[in-house]
């Protein structure tokens, strides 16, 4: 049976840019049973502790032009680097969250709710 992680590793797009850390997402899709050990481990520990390890906090935030010589802030766009490893997480945890959340959350609460 595949893992939490190995799932949420899985299903990141290959030859997508790298973060901080120059870690591309295929590296991680190459880890074996004891890499997705300690993303586990690591992962269950910012869970419980609540602390991100500062790396994580980390994100390069770049502006793209959407049209060529324009002069308005609303005419970029920005992406972020954030460590693939960071996306890992945030993914994992949102979905322990969200099962947390659906199990307060009534019936008549539809707005809250994913779909």
């Amino acid at each position: 049976m595949q893992s939490k992680v190995g799932k949420a590793i899985k299903e990141m797009r290959n030859k997508k840019a790298t973060g901080d850390d120059d870690i591309p997402a295929d590296v991680l899709k190459l880890l074996g049973d004891g890499g997705l050990k300690r993303m586990t481990k690591l992962i269950n520990t910012i869970y419980e502790t609540g602390e991100w390890p500062k790396d994580f906090m980390e994100v390069t935030l770049i502006a793209l032009k959407k049209k060529p010589q324009v002069t308005k802030c609303n005419d970029d766009r920005t992406i972020s680097l954030i460590t693939h490893t960071a996306k890992i997480v945030t993914k994992i945890l949102r979905r322990r969250i969200e099962k947390k959340i659906e199990k307060v959350l009534g019936e008549d609460q539809f707005g809250f709710r994913r779909g």
